[in-house]
């Protein structure tokens, strides 16, 4: 059995963030405050293999940062999120799939479905 509430707090500690830097908690459509989620929060659930218990949308949410649930058949835990620093490469997107890519003669195959492969943007290609 693990504590929601320790989980949470250990989670936020792990990647130099504290309650204090908790903006809101709650999903895309609706949100609350750090204090009712930390009442609500302080509660034990079985976070092994079977079925998840905690809601699969919460979120807690800092500037710039977030903590989202994840699952993989019935095992839960929390995932850090951050927003990725703007890359100073800048492209002209042509294709965004596989299909698109081999229409415009660029050489893909299966696998190669990231955005530069498919954009024909290789390391000597700009």
């Amino acid at each position: 059995m693990v504590n929601l509430l320790k989980e949470t707090a250990e989670k936020l500690k792990d990647n130099g963030k504290t309650p204090d830097d908790v903006l809101w908690v709650g999903s895309v459509g609706s949100y609350s405050t750090w204090e009712n989620f930390a009442i609500v929060a302080n509660v034990e659930y079985d976070s092994g293999y079977g079925g998840a218990e905690v809601a699969e949308d919460l979120l807690v949410v800092g500037k710039n940062w977030w903590l989202e649930r994840h699952e993989y058949d019935g095992s839960e835990w929390w995932e850090f999120k951050s927003l990725p620093p703007k890359p100073k490469r800048k492209i002209t997107i042509v294709a965004l799939t596989e299909n698109q890519a081999k229409d415009l003669g660029f050489d893909v195959y299966a696998g190669s479905q990231g955005l530069e492969a498919l954009n024909n943007m290789g390391e000597n290609n700009e």
